[in-house]
Order: structure tokens, then sequence, then C-alpha cells
């Protein structure tokens, strides 16, 4: 990430976190399969090969979702972050979620790779995560949607409701991964439908 001198240490971290989330957020749609894997291609993110959407609508609308939470990350509004992965019937099937929690006290990144190394770790486990998920993924459809400590009381119009209806039990949760290193802290885990759940 290129770092301006006159960034804030909010909006630097924010910007941070944004760029790790969509880094993670494709690597998520990668390994479910939905696209093509021509739709992507490997790049290098913190010296690890990672896959980037190569398709501009795909990597527009991750990056678009992701950039519009900066002031509310900077804010410490954005409680969690999902990718929701729901059939035809927009019955969710799988919730990827981020829980986030940016540091507003903390001054400037950190340069001595404290961050960058756990960011690594988190990624490695992602990307070794795919047995945790859901096998079959034809014919789901998903989006990125963002959970509010508080309702943002500005650009009202800029936000859409979620397509996904919601279960009616508590879901059955598995944890990926955590990284707690200041400026902020990501716990990773994925939701999925209680048995009881009729989909």
């Amino acid at each position: 990430m290129v770092r301006k001198q006159n960034q804030s240490p909010e909006t630097e971290a924010s910007l941070f976190l944004v760029e790790f989330l969509e880094v993670a957020i494709t690597s998520i749609v990668f390994l479910k399969g939905i696209y093509p894997i021509g739709a992507f291609e490997r790049r290098r993110y913190m010296n690890l090969v990672v896959h980037s959407a190569r398709h501009p609508k795909l990597h527009r609308y991750i990056h678009d979702s992701l950039i519009d939470l900066v002031s509310y990350l900077q804010q410490g509004m954005v409680e969690r972050v999902a990718v929701i992965f729901f059939n035809a019937a927009k019955i969710p099937i799988e919730k990827f979620m981020f829980k986030i929690n940016v540091n507003r006290s903390h001054g400037a990144i950190m340069e001595d790779g404290a961050l960058e190394s756990s960011m690594r770790a988190f990624l490695i486990k992602l990307s070794q995560s795919e047995p945790l998920t859901k096998a079959s993924s034809q014919g789901w459809k998903w989006e990125i949607a963002a959970y509010f400590r508080s309702l943002p009381s500005d650009n009202g119009d800029r936000w859409i409701r979620t397509q996904a209806l919601q279960w009616q039990q508590p879901p059955l949760i598995t944890p990926i991964k955590s990284m707690k290193a200041d400026p902020f802290s990501v716990q990773l885990y994925i939701e999925h439908p209680d048995l009881l759940e009729p989909i």
C-alpha cells in the first residue's frame, strides 16, 4: 500500500484494513469456485501469492464496496463485514464474517512487521479453509454486506439492503482465524444455517 505523508493514523489504518479485506474477500470468492478460474489472476501481496479479480466488474464491486467503508471504519462504526452466499431463493447458505475492531487511539501503523506478519498468517489460514466450507456453489449468488454498530446518518441513499433473507434459527459458527495487531483486530468465522433451518 502506498502511504501518503499527510494521512491521519485513522485514515492510514482504515485504508490498510480495506486493502487487506479486499485481498481476503477475493480469496474467499476464488475458493468458492463461483467464477471460472480465468476471472482471477495470481499476484503478490505481502510476499504471498494471492488471487486478484481480473474481470473489471468483479474487481470494481469488491473494491468499491470496501472503499466506501473507509470513513465509517475511521469512526469505529463498522462492526462486521460479511461475504454472504445465497441460493436462488435468496436464502443464505454460508456467511464469511469478518468481525472488526479498529483501535482509533493508536498512532501510526507499526513498521516492525508485526502487523504484516499477522496478516500473512491470516491469509495463509484462509487459503487452507476450503474444507470447512459448503461444497456445492453451483447457482449461488453472493454479496458483501457491512454491519454497523449504529446506523450512518449521512448518505442513506448510498446503502442498499441485503438481498439475502435471514435465518430463523441461530447459526452454526466455525472459527477460521483471528489476529490482533495494532491498530486493528480481525476475527474471521463462517456461519452456516442450523440443521433445523429450512433451506
